[in-house]
């Protein structure tokens, strides 16, 4: 526990001297910012043009992270930077840079930054292991929900499954998804999983104890994704 909270605190204090830089935070800090929180070693952000990534740059060298050349396995595809910075030289943070568009990988779907910074706006990012917020320029619920959907690793699921309770425009999230991937197919894969027995305890284990009501409750509105001309209540 005392690492996750070294790591979140790094963390926290870096967005805290970028924030005056032009970016978007998507991945798992900005579901941080509507469900409960989870903890993440890295931290992914959009930039619109190279000219933003050499200013953040500058703020990262001077904090002490390393740009990353080599190769490693990661969900998105595009222009991709990452910096690495050590803790207590046991273990490392990272922030992850995609300039102009994010790619998933697995279906290569695109996402423009312009689409992504239209569909995002400052809200309060909350840790999991420090009382600290930070107001940043977050992606709106909707638009992560996409962005999760279409990748659906299992990570991706459970993010979703809390994320569901804050879409506020079912019918747009769900045009955004089918233009890009067969909907159904992903929705598919997503109810598999979160019927399976060992769903439950796999999303407590990375946000806690869930209300079973709560459960139950988000659990039906995936299932009622099925229904494109109804909107979530």
């Amino acid at each position: 526990m005392e690492q996750l909270h070294l790591r979140e605190k790094e963390i926290f204090e870096t967005l805290k001297l970028l924030k005056k830089n032009n970016f978007v935070v998507i991945g798992g800090y900005a579901v941080n910012a509507y469900a409960l929180p989870r903890f993440s070693v890295d931290c992914d952000m959009v930039v619109k043009d190279n000219k933003e990534v050499e200013k953040i740059e500058i703020e990262l060298l001077k904090l002490g992270y390393i740009k990353i050349k080599r190769n490693f396995e990661i969900p998105y595809g595009g222009k991709f930077i990452r910096y690495e910075k050590r803790i207590s030289g046991i273990f490392k943070v990272s922030m992850d840079i995609m300039v102009g568009n994010v790619v998933d990988r697995g279906t290569n779907a695109g996402f423009s930054a312009k689409w992504i910074f239209e569909n995002s706006k400052l809200r309060n990012l909350k840790g999991k292991t420090i009382s600290e917020n930070l107001k940043l320029r977050i992606i709106n619920p909707d638009a992560l929900f996409v962005m999760k959907m279409i990748s659906c690793r299992p990570t991706d699921i459970r993010d979703i499954f809390l994320l569901i309770g804050f879409i506020r425009d079912k019918k747009w999230m769900q045009n955004q998804i089918s233009g890009r991937v067969d909907f159904a197919d992903r929705l598919k894969i997503v109810k598999k999983k979160i019927s399976s027995k060992q769903f439950k305890d796999d999303l407590q284990g990375v946000f806690g104890i869930i209300d079973p009501a709560t459960f139950e409750k988000y659990k039906k509105m995936i299932f009622s994704l099925e229904k494109p001309d109804e909107n979530i209540k």
